[in-house]
């Protein structure tokens, strides 16, 4: 089960990269953990992505972290906005942060190093703007079976 693998303190540091991710971005970033994936992770991905209602976003600027812990999958989707600003490599760098931590059983660290690197990109192509900007989405970390 994935809560058996992410503690609560877990949760509370992925939690907090997230926050601190999005303090100077209206990005919005989302963490999805389940024990298995069924089908391609990116399809996989792509059905979470629209179950969290990522894609209603104004600025169409989600990113989604998706793990499935038993099956050793991970995944990171952005929405169209985000895809077409980012440089090419930008997905490629974060999924290599995260599974170098992954594979050191570190997920917590991995994935918040993986956020860390996401909202620097962000900010850089969706800065915060403190007057207009709000959390669109919830910081939880949500859990599958």
């Amino acid at each position: 089960m994935p809560r058996d693998t992410i503690t609560p303190a877990d949760e509370e540091k992925i939690k907090a990269a997230i926050k601190e991710a999005e303090m100077n971005t209206s990005g919005e970033i989302r963490v999805h953990v389940e024990s298995n994936c069924e089908g391609d992770v990116l399809d996989r991905a792509t059905e979470v992505f629209a179950d969290l209602h990522m894609h209603k976003t104004e600025q169409r600027n989600g990113v989604l972290f998706y793990v499935a812990l038993e099956d050793h999958e991970f995944a990171v989707l952005g929405d169209a906005g985000i895809n077409a600003t980012v440089p090419d490599h930008f997905w490629e760098d974060i999924t290599a942060e995260v599974i170098r931590h992954f594979k050191q059983k570190q997920y917590a660290e991995g994935l918040s190093k993986g956020i860390l690197m996401a909202g620097e990109q962000l900010k850089a192509h969706f800065p915060y703007d403190r007057h207009g900007d709000i959390n669109e989405l919830n910081d939880d970390v949500s859990f599958g079976e």
